[in-house]
């Protein structure tokens, strides 16, 4: 699909209607696109990053319909295959094009790519390279989602292209996103998933990013932002440590016990005035639990043993928050069992990435009696209690 964003420069990538599943992990319930920019300067002409392999076919017609008869320079702001992965076959074509990228990014590409080291073009922090009249500027922002990820700004169009960094997984035949509810959820939707293990880095990105004043934000998913403040806003809120009200509630039950505490925490908080989040971790959709997590202040999860351990389900949650490293700042543990066990040690050894402190883990042999059911009254006191030190209660 070919866009013109301005004069001599074109969206040439491919939209991904129907993909469901990215890296086999993350669900895209909109689809995705792999956006690859066209620049053509006086003297030179450039690729910012190419296409999934998958889709290599519909980047090589687009040039061809350009009539892209020379390519001097691919620019691979990121070596992750959705980005980089159609290098190999530009090069084929195009075999005078040298890959412009940093140092870190060249041994990852010829790692991941087999790329010859020749054919790299290395560039340091805030280098520029001249097009003709067009001038390319090279912004290294490690760990934007990887080590060697950095931005390129065509100086003279006021356009950034950030590459994962404020994209969203959106498949859309329009160009430039629509400052909508919808719009605004995938981008949220893919930062939570993707970009929220970063946010401290991110927070230090977005202040130049800013001075920057770009016309244009050209991500490598999803629609451009014409209006660059509105997502640098929205970033700048989630990366913040601001906080909700609210609790987030993953559970799973299997004979009733564990959900009997459920229920009872969701009245007792309720009651106290927070917002609760329940996840049924056997139905639970992995896009929605993250972003709730961008802004949560406490999450308690409950489970059931099952043999000795806690239930696989409960690790899986455990070990999603402790790769997403949330702002959390309390965590609780419910559960029931049988004749013992280990769960509690299987969800602390999940969660080594997190600085919280934690609530007095309540554990229930059998069906809760009626002082089980107090404990967890008074595990929802105390998180009122914490939650009106950080004054997250909102005056009526």
């Amino acid at each position: 699909m070919i866009h013109k964003i301005a004069d001599g420069v074109f969206s040439v990538g491919s939209v991904h209607w129907e993909r469901r599943v990215f890296d086999e992990l993350i669900p895209i319930p909109d689809g995705t696109s792999y956006n690859s920019f066209l620049i053509f300067g006086k003297e030179k002409t450039a690729l910012v990053d190419t296409v999934d392999p998958e889709k290599t076919h519909e980047l090589l017609t687009n040039l061809e319909k350009l009539k892209v008869e020379r390519l001097d320079f691919v620019v691979a702001n990121h070596a992750e295959q959705d980005h980089s992965g159609s290098i190999p076959a530009v090069l084929k074509k195009y075999p005078m094009a040298r890959v412009v990228t940093n140092s870190k990014c060249r041994g990852m590409l010829m790692d991941l790519l087999h790329i010859p080291e020749e054919k790299f073009l290395v560039v340091e922090d805030r280098e520029e390279l001249s097009l003709g009249e067009r001038t390319l500027k090279f912004f290294l922002a490690p760990w934007v989602h990887w080590p060697e990820t950095m931005l390129t700004y065509l100086m003279e169009d006021k356009i950034l292209f950030t590459c994962d960094l404020f994209g969203s997984h959106f498949a859309t035949s329009r160009l430039y996103a629509e400052e909508d509810a919808k719009v605004l959820e995938d981008a949220k939707r893919y930062y939570a998933e993707i970009m929220m293990p970063f946010r401290v880095q991110i927070r230090k990105y977005l202040k130049w990013i800013g001075e920057l004043e770009p016309r244009i934000i050209a991500p490598s998913h999803g629609p451009l932002w014409k209006n660059p403040e509105f997502i640098l806003k929205a970033y700048g809120e989630w990366v913040s440590d601001n906080l909700s009200n609210k609790v987030l509630l993953p559970h799973i039950s299997m004979h009733g016990s564990t959900r009997r505490m459920v229920d009872r925490l969701i009245d007792s908080l309720v009651e106290r005035g927070i917002d609760v989040v329940p996840f049924d971790l056997g139905k639970i959709d992995l896009g929605r639990f993250a972003i709730e997590l961008v802004d949560a202040p406490t999450l308690v999860l409950a489970a059931p043993t099952v043999l000795v351990g806690v239930h696989p389900m409960a690790i899986y949650a455990a070990y999603l928050v402790n790769a997403l490293r949330p702002k959390l700042k309390y965590f609780g543990f419910m559960g029931s069992f049988g004749w013992g066990g280990r769960a509690l040690d299987h969800i602390k050894a999940q969660l080594t990435s997190l600085k919280v402190e934690s609530f007095e883990p309540i554990m229930v042999k059998g069906l809760p009696r009626e002082e089980d059911l107090e404990k967890v009254d008074s595990l929802a006191e105390a998180i009122a209690q914490k939650h009106r030190e950080l004054n997250l209660f909102k005056e009526v």
